[in-house]
């Protein structure tokens, strides 16, 4: 047991399983499957957690019945293919002593008729929250066949090895549907009083049981209050809850936060909450349950949130999700007291939900191996049979990677950086509101290399003769990019600058978030990037240090960009909150002296508008210089990362541990 985490590596009892500590890898869909079957992604991806600690692994949802279809990447419904597929997982997995445990679900009325081709079942046929469309009302034969559907589900489980199963309660979807007043109006026997209305999940949990008999876990996936007037409260939920565990349907409850009902960015919450956001709802469920445990989830990141959770006795176990995504083995380097090699999430959502929400399988920004882990043995990063002398020139997210990984192979790497600390442009969106995660992550490089011996030359800028001399066997230049300065719009793409944009009152986020520029007090924000962060970040940097600030973009939605990681409603939510203004469609056609002519893109109409100051929100250049310079030379030299196209920093990260495995 852990010393520093004594509770987090305490043993429990989950009905005929003990688990091993309180850890949970807990359900999230990672949209891997192909033809709705789990894959060597799947087979990897889970193997990697089992292998890195986790107690028990609660694999993403299948949906109960046809109806139930919700994405292209959800497992097969009512269908018994599933099972042998499955079957590798659960085998691979116990041999780590995982629990292993399989939710499943059904949202609804809140479905997708595109990926399902079915109607959305629910209670009451009120409409989607999902989409613009109806749902229809279930009748009798309908929620009977609904039922069974459930156990069918269950009964496939239990043949693939799954130790139980997590009945999906949460969100405002099927389950939670039938509890809820503002979403189940029938008169019949399934709606009305609590218990008419608790009848669907007591039969649902009660015929499970009957089918898998006692050796089998059923937990009950769960979320907080109802986020909308006459919604089921707190408390409503309690009495649910307490009511289930009375009569012995439940062996434990895992505790997530938001809903349909206009709360679901707090489903997957991102930076903009705050730590243990699921924390109190899941400790008032404790409060009343006498037999079910309870998980907490919902930005409990780390071993020590984790450890002040449950010494609080505020939850039994805890369920780490982004965590255990960014490290797989954030348990076993806690048990062994290297807290300080666990690699950080930062709770961007840009690579895990926001790939999902494109249709794309889930990875992660600070760690490339996440559903390549089949391909690249996990976290294995193989040693050289010859190391070499790798020189990196540039120390932002693809240096840092490609330093790191290398070393870690054996090579002696000598990184070069030409300002005074590590982490190039990555450093100064930790400047931005509520991004100081970042910080984080750049810390833990900062300590991995120092571990791993790489040689740290700041302030230090190469000159292609630097490069020549420098007796490095492989030359990887990592000089990323520099910020556009001449105004460029999408719109205008006949016109290589903004008119203007040479003026000294005009600016890049860059100069501001570096310091380099205070603008004046009235600032236009031309943001040519549909709102990501640079651009939202950056105004909402300006507001918190009272500018005002007017955005002007050809984008129809303010930080529209933001929206697939689900931060673009919570960004909006803090452009009101500090009084940023922003013009929708509509280009910058001049900015002359401290005026500028703003061009409505649907009518044509222009505007003048004087302000104190302007700052571009524009796509970068690459910083190649050095690469064109070492072109003709017989140098080993690899160019990563945004010194060939300006781009995201997990492209950076991807490509510098790609590269890495690879000198």
């Amino acid at each position: 047991m852990s010393e520093k985490f004594p509770d987090v590596f305490s043993p429990v009892q989950l009905r005929h399983r003990t688990l091993k500590n309180r850890v949970v890898f807990g359900p999230h869909t990672v949209n891997m499957s192909h033809e709705g079957l789990p894959g060597d992604r799947h087979f990897g991806y889970y193997r990697e957690r089992a292998r890195g600690g986790a107690a028990m692994i609660v694999v993403e949802p299948v949906p109960a019945h046809r109806t139930g279809v919700l994405i292209r990447g959800n497992f097969l419904a009512e269908n018994d293919d599933v099972i042998p597929r499955f079957r590798e997982i659960t085998d691979e997995c116990h041999r780590h002593d995982t629990t292993m445990i399989h939710q499943i679900y059904h949202v609804g009325g809140h479905g997708d008729q595109d990926n399902s081709w079915e109607p959305y079942w629910s209670p009451s046929g009120q409409p989607s929250m999902h989409d613009p469309w109806g749902s229809h009302a279930m009748n009798e034969a309908e929620i009977e066949e609904l039922i069974e559907a459930f156990v069918a589900a269950a009964r496939r489980d239990r043949e693939a090895g799954f130790d139980g199963v997590e009945i999906y309660a949460a969100y405002n979807c099927l389950l939670d549907q039938f509890w809820s007043p503002v979403t189940n109006k029938r008169t019949d026997r399934w709606g009305g009083s609590l218990e008419n209305r608790l009848r669907f999940s007591v039969e649902v949990l009660s015929r499970v049981r009957k089918m898998a008999g006692d050796d089998f876990i059923i937990g009950l996936t769960v979320s907080g209050a109802e986020p909308v007037p006459g919604g089921l409260s707190l408390e409503d939920k309690q009495e649910i809850l307490a009511h289930l565990d009375e009569r012995g349907l439940i062996d434990y409850v895992s505790c997530g936060t938001g809903s349909y009902l206009h709360d679901f960015s707090r489903i997957v919450p991102s930076f903009q909450f705050g730590m243990k956001l699921g924390v109190p709802d899941a400790a008032a469920y404790k409060q009343v349950l006498k037999h079910a445990l309870v998980t907490a989830e919902s930005r409990i990141k780390t071993p020590a949130n984790a450890q002040e959770v449950l010494e609080a006795g505020q939850s039994d176990l805890v369920s780490i999700v982004r965590g255990q995504i960014a490290d797989p083995h954030l348990v076993n380097k806690a048990r062994e007291g290297r807290v300080e090699d666990i690699r950080p999430c930062i709770s961007c959502n840009q690579v895990c939900i926001g790939r999902r929400m494109r249709d794309y399988w889930a990875s992660c920004l600070v760690n490339p191996s996440v559903a390549r882990e089949s391909e690249w043995d996990g976290e294995g990063t193989a040693p050289t049979g010859e190391p070499r002398d790798i020189l990196i020139v540039g120390g932002g997210p693809a240096g840092l990677e490609t330093a790191r990984v290398a070393a870690e192979r054996g090579h002696r790497v000598r990184l070069v950086e030409r300002a005074n600390e590590l982490g190039g442009q990555f450093r100064l969106a930790a400047g931005q509101p509520e991004r100081g995660e970042i910080g984080g992550l750049l810390n833990w490089y900062q300590t991995q290399l120092e571990k791993l011996q790489v040689k740290i030359d700041l302030r230090t800028e190469m000159t292609p003769e630097d490069v020549i001399s420098s007796g490095a066997d492989a030359v990887v230049l990592c000089t990323g990019s520099k910020p556009s300065r001449n105004g460029y719009q999408r719109v205008y793409s006949h016109r290589d600058a903004l008119p203007g944009a040479g003026q000294d009152n005009v600016s890049t986020v860059h100069d501001v978030l570096d310091g380099s520029v205070v603008p004046g007090t009235n600032v236009l924000l031309l943001d040519d990037i549909d709102g990501w962060w640079p651009a939202s970040g950056t105004a909402l940097h300006l507001a918190q240090q009272r500018h005002v600030v007017t955005v002007v973009t050809a984008s129809e939605k303010a930080a529209g960009k933001l929206d697939g990681s689900l931060t673009g409603d919570t960004t909006r939510a803090r452009f009101i909150k500090y009084g940023v203004e922003v013009i929708l469609a509509t280009a910058l056609e001049a900015w002359e002296g401290n005026t500028a002519t703003l061009v409505d893109l649907y009518t044509g109409d222009r505007e003048t508008r004087d302000f104190d100051s302007l700052v571009l929100a524009t796509t970068n250049t690459s910083e190649n210089s050095l690469s064109l310079s070492l072109a003709d030379s017989d140098l080993e030299v690899h160019d990563i990362g945004d010194a060939v196209a300006a781009r995201t920093a997990h492209m950076a990260i991807y490509e510098g541990r790609k590269l890495g495995m690879k000198l």
